[in-house]
């Protein structure tokens, strides 16, 4: 096949501008740029724009997200599926006025999950190809584990007196968090067709609801209800922590990044939720810090093996493969077009990481000025507002619902990653 270097060049600028877009606009996903780039793609065809140029843009686009959506989900708390679980500690550093230093260790892991989704491309490849019927017979068993760990592992809130027992009731709590989103979740998939967005921007997604009330406004609520201002925030802050905490948060990111991209029905949430596990829950700034870094790797890693997952098993694992399958047969691509098609990964990684961090230490300029009482209540409503334009008066219900028992968590003292249930669960009962 022979590349055009001056239209692989144009199209990596247009996937990195629409990441921009769909990275800093809540709602906004990879998914739906690319399917309105599958339906224009005739258009494309007409003026010169070949199908593998339209997947070179879609890869750009979903790798540049990667990197630029957890700018969102720090600063306003309205977070995507991959980034829902960074609000949290990006929040307690964005309190501190310290919400740059967030973005930085964000981008570092998303920076640090591509070179060792590369080194890594290989080993998993062949041994996804041999063993990848096997893992798929335990989808749900896998599932069922990580459920376990992750409220056998909860602890909740240390105070001196409470008693050696006191644990069993936080785990009671992370089991009714995990139903009652879990049952949220079931009930919103089974009636998505119940969505009248008043908008239609590529598939209205009932996910859209349900993180922005469970992971984004139910923050917004609890800064209200308690007051919370928004201190000052350092224009530029670079971060502290050491090298073996960065390879550690690196590392874990991307293992677990790279694992679920194989896993039919598993989204990249789950992979950070898997990283969140695995990172040690010390009550200490640098585990914070370590599991930013973790988080953005699993997500970046994600998105690289579904296309090395196509690739390989021709699986598709992401909206955005999807839409790569139905452009071109990647199976009869030749090595040498795969080689390209990562070394595109390289130079949008570079260049997302680079924006990154520019947008993070000028954004708290302009935050700083703001009254945050005032922010929340306008963050509030502009969720509101997009989910009634995306997903219609159904999904402004979902998101109200999803909003109250999103705020369970922090009431009951417990980890608000009990909340993925609302994504574990349908998952779970679809391979059970």
């Amino acid at each position: 096949m022979e590349i055009s270097i001056t239209l692989l060049i144009l199209s990596i600028f247009i996937g990195f501008i629409l990441g921009i877009i769909s990275g800093l606009a809540p709602g906004v996903h990879v998914n739906n740029f690319a399917l309105v780039l599958v339906a224009l793609s005739p258009l494309f065809l007409n003026i010169g724009f070949a199908p593998f140029y339209i997947a070179v843009i879609i890869l750009s686009n979903s790798i540049a997200q990667t990197f630029i959506d957890i700018i969102p989900s720090i600063f306003l708390g309205a977070p995507e599926a991959d980034t829902a679980l960074a609000v949290l500690p990006g929040h307690a550093l964005l309190m501190e006025g310290r919400g740059s230093e967030a973005v930085r260790l964000s981008a570092l892991g998303s920076a640090g999950a591509v070179v060792m989704a590369l080194l890594m491309a290989i080993p998993l490849g062949f041994f996804f190809f041999y063993f990848y019927g096997t893992i798929d017979a335990y989808i749900g068993w896998i599932l069922l584990f990580i459920v376990v760990l992750m409220i056998s592992t909860e602890r909740g809130e240390v105070v001196i007196g409470q008693g050696s027992l006191v644990h069993l009731k936080y785990k009671g709590f992370a089991v009714m968090l995990f139903l009652l989103s879990g049952m949220l979740g079931m009930f919103a998939f089974a009636n998505a067709d119940k969505m009248a967005p008043l908008i239609t921007f590529g598939e209205p997604s009932i996910l859209l609801p349900l993180l922005s009330g469970l992971f984004g406004s139910s923050m917004l609520v609890i800064s209200l209800m308690t007051g919370s201002e928004i201190p000052p925030q350092q224009k530029k802050c670079g971060f502290v922590l050491p090298g073996k905490r960065i390879a550690k948060g690196i590392a874990i990111g991307s293992m677990a990044g790279s694992f679920v991209a194989w896993l039919p029905g598993v989204s990249s949430a789950v992979g950070t939720l898997i990283a969140r596990l695995l990172i040690p829950e010390k009550k200490d700034q640098d585990s914070s810090k370590e599991f930013i870094i973790s988080l953005s790797g699993a997500n970046t890693a994600n998105a690289i093996f579904s296309l090395i997952a196509l690739y390989t098993i021709q699986r598709t694992r992401s909206g955005a493969m999807v839409a790569v399958d139905k452009l071109i047969n990647i199976s009869e691509w030749e090595l040498s077009v795969i080689i390209v098609l990562l070394a595109v990964i390289i130079y949008v990684s570079l260049i997302s990481y680079y924006t990154t961090i520019f947008l993070g230490d000028r954004i708290p300029v302009y935050l700083s000025r703001i009254n945050y009482s005032k922010l929340c209540t306008g963050v509030l409503a502009g969720l509101a507002l997009m989910v009634i334009m995306f997903t219609g008066w159904f999904g402004l219900a979902i998101f109200l619902i999803s909003t109250t028992v999103g705020m369970i968590a922090s009431f009951a003292k417990i980890r608000k990653t009990h909340a993925m249930g609302v994504i574990l669960l349908p998952v779970m009962m679809y391979f059970f």
